[in-house]
């Protein structure tokens, strides 16, 4: 028997459907809101029918005759008295509005599920908040969780959402491990799965504990409305910043705090470096980095250690100075970086020695990313050669005032490999994808105030800049576009962001930046070939 097709409206797909199911919810909310005195009133008047039938089934038949007739008298006379018809009306309207009010009890406690959590989470602190010196303990065996819980909330499932905790003042929260020994705790008895806030307050004695929400995994990489110098990270949660940008989620706007990255001469955290796993999403950070940087009319000089083509979108575009792959093209990229750090150092200082502004080429943003450069020093090493990360101390050292920009990424396999100007210089860290507590304290400095989850999507960790707080990380979805397995949505988005390519053959060195001030002309040049 042959298959029917269905109609039109159902194989044209989900979309018209889900968007006129919302158009009909949104209508039956609003009209709900509107007519709601007379659903109220007409509650009301339901109520008071049925007390009224009731009533009058209940009255004897001897004497329903009277009760008509003294019914019929009150009608009479409420007609002829000035303005009863009126009175009569608006009392009929009032009694029924007063019946027909929503009469659901208030929540005014916990259930008895909700108790017995409360209780067997109080219970499970008392070892480590009390002690047997303290006359009048907070925390005791068979105590009362009242005083020490001032504040929780549930879901519907009847687990924690946010817990108020007050703790005695001898309790030791000044140190990582105390804190660490509660946060496990509350972690494993409030439910597995979630990610938890743990917003200490050691001068109050207090401690806040709230479930946060899943960061945003649908934004992919776009325009953003940032200033020069200015560098999206990620996006983090309303409470940690004291900023928003406005974004795409799909076809939705909507406004999302940033974690955004200042660079230039004022910045006090001019590098950065990003650690994670393999598939954590490191890549995907540079790739979104060197998009707003190019946007921003900077050049930028790529180094991919792991040789895994990645970057090959960005070959051959305006801006875009090489993308290296192999030890001995690294070499030659890095020498270059830091040797036109330099140039540019000198030049500066030699204009402002005449009382004049800094050239121009001097002050264009030169931006070096390293995705793995210890696969490339490894490789040199074999091979006899100089290790090419010894030419980035030039670039760290000095490049703040030179406009010169680094990003490292590397795995935390290798991050021993890495050398001390990398550490000393890259006040700015990332940590993306799984890792433990004590692996991002490592690299970011602190530990963070959160939980880590079960399952973490690509592009998700932490990140601080210099000594500020640690910063939950979602970063924007910037896959490489000829990644046939990639989103194809995300896909697009990347592809136009990519500048146009250049005509002609590319070079390292533009002829531009060849031409040096006549007062440096003893100043060797690199000129290297891209592939």
């Amino acid at each position: 028997m042959a298959r029917r097709p269905l109609p039109r409206i159902l194989s044209s797909g989900t979309m018209s459907l889900a968007r006129g199911r919302d158009l009909a919810r949104t209508a039956a909310d609003s009209a709900t809101d509107v007519l709601h005195p007379l659903l109220v009133i007409g509650r009301g008047l339901r109520i008071l029918a049925a007390a009224g039938r009731r009533r009058w089934s209940q009255t004897p038949k001897d004497k329903r005759g009277p009760a008509l007739f003294l019914g019929a008298a009150c009608v009479l006379v409420v007609a002829l008295v000035p303005y009863g018809p009126l009175l009569a009306l608006i009392t009929l309207m009032a009694a029924a509005a007063w019946h027909g009010r929503d009469r659901t009890p208030a929540k005014t406690g916990p259930s008895d599920a909700e108790t017995e959590r409360l209780g067997s989470l109080y219970e499970a602190l008392v070892p480590y908040f009390s002690i047997p010196e303290d006359p009048n303990p907070l925390f005791a065996h068979g105590g009362d969780w009242d005083k020490a819980f001032s504040g929780y909330e549930f879901d519907e499932a009847g687990r924690i959402t946010r817990l108020h905790i007050r703790y005695p003042a001898y309790f030791t929260d000044g140190e990582a491990t105390s804190r660490a020994r509660i946060e496990s705790l509350l972690h494993a008895k409030s439910g597995r799965g979630r990610e938890y806030l743990f917003d200490w307050d050691e001068e109050g004695n207090q401690l806040d504990l709230r479930v946060l929400a899943a960061l945003p995994t649908g934004i992919a990489a776009q325009p953003f409305v940032t200033s020069p110098g200015e560098t999206v990270l990620g996006f983090t949660d309303a409470g940690g910043v004291q900023r928003t940008l406005p974004v795409l989620e799909g076809d939705e706007p909507r406004d999302v705090p940033p974690v955004i990255w200042r660079t230039g001469p004022r910045s006090a955290e001019p590098h950065l470096l990003a650690v994670g796993q393999p598939g954590s999403g490191t890549s995907t950070l540079l790739r979104s980095v060197a998009l707003q940087a190019l946007r921003q009319g900077g050049d930028v000089l790529i180094v991919d250690g792991g040789g895994s083509g990645e970057y090959s979108c960005l070959s051959g575009r305006v801006g875009v100075l090489a993308v290296e792959c192999g030890p001995t093209g690294a070499q030659a990229t890095l020498e270059w970086a830091a040797q036109e750090t330099e140039r540019r150092l000198i030049a500066t200082h030699r204009a402002r020695e005449v009382g004049r502004p800094a050239p121009e080429d001097t002050r264009r943003p030169l931006w070096i990313l390293l995705d793995q450069p210890s696969v490339l020093a490894h490789l040199a090493v074999a091979e006899g050669g100089p290790d090419p990360l010894a030419q980035l101390q030039v670039p760290l050292r000095h490049g703040r005032p030179a406009h010169v920009t680094v990003v490292v990424a590397e795995q935390f396999g290798h991050l021993e490999l890495l050398n001390d100007a990398v550490w000393q210089h890259t006040r700015a860290r990332v940590v993306l994808g799984p890792a433990a507590v004590q692996q991002v304290a490592d690299v970011l400095g602190l530990p963070p105030h959160t939980t880590p989850t079960a399952q973490v999507p690509p592009g998700r960790g932490y990140a601080r800049l210099g000594t500020g707080p640690v910063h939950r990380l979602q970063v924007p979805a910037t896959p490489d576009p000829y990644d046939e397995a990639a989103h194809p949505a995300y896909r697009q988005a990347v592809l136009e962001l990519l500048p146009e390519r250049q005509p002609g053959p590319h070079r390292l060195l533009s002829a531009k930046s060849l031409r040096a001030p006549a007062a440096l002309d003893a100043q060797p040049e690199v000129a290297a070939e891209a592939p």
